[in-house]
């Protein structure tokens, strides 16, 4: 739909409801698995099984316990049974086969985490030239000319006028968003935000407050709320109002509704924080991300936020906008004052891939990876599709995509007669 104009193009996205039988078989089996816990958890307190998880030291038995045994229960007795599933350890770059098994879990969206090609030579260039690390923070003797190359970049590949790059992708949110917003600010956070967000505004000390996923409708009436209402008890008006949302939700695969969130945004005069971090490099005709997508202006996002651990083959993040923001970061942020720097081969790849992305690179790379990116969502899905009837045939918009347990099944069936193991 086009909702009044905000958007160019139709966007409208569907998921699939969880059938019942599926809902009331899982909780069964987790019921079952429970029960059988705290049957083995009497055993164990009898001596009668072994225990074979981490206790408290005899020395240590009068002390306050530094944690209680029932929060280790989910861990002791569910995710013990399964954790060699997921725990093996991977001697390989993250391609798309690891020895014979299919890698549908991996954040090398472009396939730029190579151990070949131009972005490796270019990282081993730079570990020759800068060696393997900087051992200090960017506020004191670590800021190589690298790093501002890298900054310069990504506000050109943005849109923004200046950009800031992290060491980390999670502490880019857990540790700026306390650098923006503090007691007496209001931040409205959608329901389904990562961990890094929601660790951040709850560092931040405001106040927070949730809405329903991609729901302008909550969103809105929140906002209404804050303007009229103003903080608790006191009834003064917000210092500031910040609307936190992600680009590509990582728990959903669903796009946030960036124009509507633009559209309240500017109509009740608040600030918009936009974490890219799945959707940078991914998503847009250029790649740049949800905004390229929709078509959108980056100077209407306050804070463009992202990591270069996906879409980039790299680690760390960026925090993009206007000249004075990226200023005020630069002094107040606790990730560039005590946080060491970028590794120098690490800024080498993620210059190399993003130049490779726009196209900087004299070749057709950035094209020809995206091109295989949306064929690749496409195979896994048209592979499920030429099984099963009822599964969704659409492309995919997003570089990954959610399968519900009944056709897990049937994906495993097609693994197993093309001969390889699925890594999800």
């Amino acid at each position: 739909f086009h909702n009044g104009g905000l958007y160019k193009r139709p966007f409208q996205e569907s998921f699939e409801e969880t059938p019942m039988l599926v809902a009331v078989l899982t909780y069964m089996g987790y019921g079952i698995l429970t029960l059988f816990g705290y049957m083995r958890d009497f055993l164990r307190a009898w001596k009668i099984e072994k225990c074979h998880n981490a206790t408290e030291r005899e020395e240590q038995k009068d002390f306050v316990p530094l944690y209680q045994d029932f929060e280790n229960f989910y861990t002791r007795n569910l995710y013990m049974r399964i954790r060699d599933t997921w725990n093996r350890p991977i001697c390989s770059v993250p391609g798309k086969v690891l020895k014979g098994v299919m890698n549908m879990g991996s954040y090398n969206y472009l396939g730029f985490a190579r151990n070949c090609g131009v972005c490796a030579d270019a990282s081993s260039s730079g570990l020759l030239q800068y060696g393997g690390g900087v051992c200090s923070t960017r506020q004191e003797m670590g800021n190589l000319d690298k790093h501002e190359e890298l900054e310069r970049l990504v506000a050109r590949f943005l849109g923004v006028e200046a950009a800031l790059a992290y060491g980390m992708g999670f502490a880019t949110n857990s540790m700026n968003i306390p650098a923006l917003a503090g007691k007496g600010c209001l931040i409205l956070s959608d329901e389904l935000n990562h961990a890094s967000l929601v660790l951040g505004a709850r560092l931040s000390g405001a106040t927070i407050r949730i809405f329903k996923h991609n729901n302008m409708q909550s969103l809105e009436k929140l906002l209404k709320d804050a303007i009229v209402q103003g903080q608790p008890r006191t009834h003064r008006p917000w210092k500031k109002i910040l609307i936190v949302v992600e680009g590509i939700y990582s728990m959903e695969g669903s796009i946030v509704r960036l124009p509507e969130v633009i559209a309240l945004k500017k109509k009740y005069k608040a600030y918009l924080y936009l974490d890219e971090a799945h959707s940078i490099g991914a998503l847009g005709p250029n790649g740049r991300g949800v905004v390229d997508y929709f078509g959108l202006d980056p100077q209407d996002v306050d804070i463009m936020m992202g990591t270069f651990t996906k879409s980039f083959g790299g680690a760390g993040g960026y925090i993009g906008g206007s000249k004075v923001l990226i200023d005020y970061l630069r002094k107040h942020s606790h990730s560039t004052a005590y946080a060491t720097s970028m590794s120098p081969p690490v800024v080498e790849q993620i210059i190399t891939a993003m130049k490779c992305i726009m196209g900087e690179d004299g070749t057709t790379l950035g094209e020809y990876s995206g091109i295989i990116l949306a064929l690749g969502g496409v195979y896994h899905i048209g592979a499920v599709c030429h099984m099963t009837y009822d599964y969704p045939k659409r492309l995919l918009k997003a570089p990954f995509t959610l399968i519900r347990l009944q056709s897990c099944a049937i994906l495993l069936r097609f693994c197993h007669d093309l001969g390889s193991v699925l890594l999800c």
